[in-house]
């Protein structure tokens, strides 16, 4: 992700990106760049789900731009989480969109069970399957 020189735009990835190679295509349509973070998650520093983790300048940006934005920081941030089953994945153009996404994390994190998990990551296994939104 890159910032702008306008620092009241964040510039991140979007379907078509000419920045995006072939090679880098693939590689989020199977998800495999998200291998690394599952070593995060054996490490103890990730948990398989919780509010995905956004690029700091983006924590900069909507932290100032969405109330409460700083509490999905209450729990460990995850591989998956209930924003990205629930189609908050991917760009956000709008901070409407990134709102959206703040409101399922919260939610999430407030009825946090072993059930929503369990839901979660099977949610998760049929989007990596079938998935419209990886680019």
């Amino acid at each position: 992700m890159y910032m702008t020189a306008d620092t009241d735009h964040v510039v991140q990835a979007t379907r078509g990106d000419p920045r995006v190679t072939p090679v880098g295509r693939f590689i989020r349509r199977t998800s495999i760049d998200e291998l690394p973070q599952l070593v995060n998650v054996l490490r103890g520093h990730m948990s398989l789900i919780g509010p995905r983790p956004h690029a700091l300048s983006h924590d900069i940006y909507f932290g100032g731009q969405i109330d409460r934005y700083s509490d999905r920081f209450a729990a460990r941030p995850g591989l998956s989480g209930l924003a990205q089953v629930r189609g908050a994945r991917g760009e956000t153009p709008e901070v409407a969109d990134m709102e959206r996404r703040i409101a399922l994390d919260l939610i999430y994190i407030h009825h946090a069970s072993l059930g929503m998990d369990v839901r979660i990551i099977a949610e998760t296994v049929q989007e990596m399957l079938v998935s419209r939104t990886a680019y």
